[in-house]
């Protein structure tokens, strides 16, 4: 189950694919954002997620929100994943699944990221969520509709 609406972000920081690393609270404090969890580089399903939040781009970044893809893949493979789809986005490696954990979005059994997306508020409280595994072109949806109400 995902954090709940009106709770505080968790603070993180992350290596990230270009930008060094990125520290919540730091590098992106008074800023809205989507955080979006994923369970692995390269699987149909997060290739499908990854390149609706590509195509839609445009949407997001001419309202000034960021999107950051997380999941427990390697630094590594995320430059490929990123440079293999023209990721327009930030990919941070959470290789340890802490941050995962802080999100509510690890599948506690086998310690992979659940698919969860969140929208955080320029104050960094959730002010949109999106969950479900199967629904990866639909999270994508749900984040833009919460942008344009």
């Amino acid at each position: 189950m995902a954090l709940k609406i009106g709770t505080i972000a968790p603070d993180f920081t992350l290596p990230a694919t270009t930008l060094g690393s990125i520290t919540l609270s730091k590098d992106l404090a008074g800023k809205a954002l989507i955080l979006y969890f994923y369970p692995k580089d390269f699987t149909p399903g997060c290739t499908t997620e990854a390149c609706e939040f590509r195509d839609q781009f445009a949407a997001f970044r001419d309202l000034d929100i960021p999107v950051f893809g997380i999941s427990r893949d390697s630094l590594a493979s995320h430059e490929k994943f990123k440079q293999s789809h023209r990721l327009p986005f930030e990919l941070l490696s959470d290789a340890s699944g802490k941050v995962c954990k802080a999100y509510d979005a690890l599948i506690p059994l086998i310690k992979m990221p659940s698919r969860v997306t969140y929208l955080l508020d320029k104050e960094h409280k959730i002010a949109g969520v999106s969950e479900g595994l199967f629904e990866n072109k639909a999270h994508v949806a749900v984040m833009l509709k919460l942008i344009h109400t």
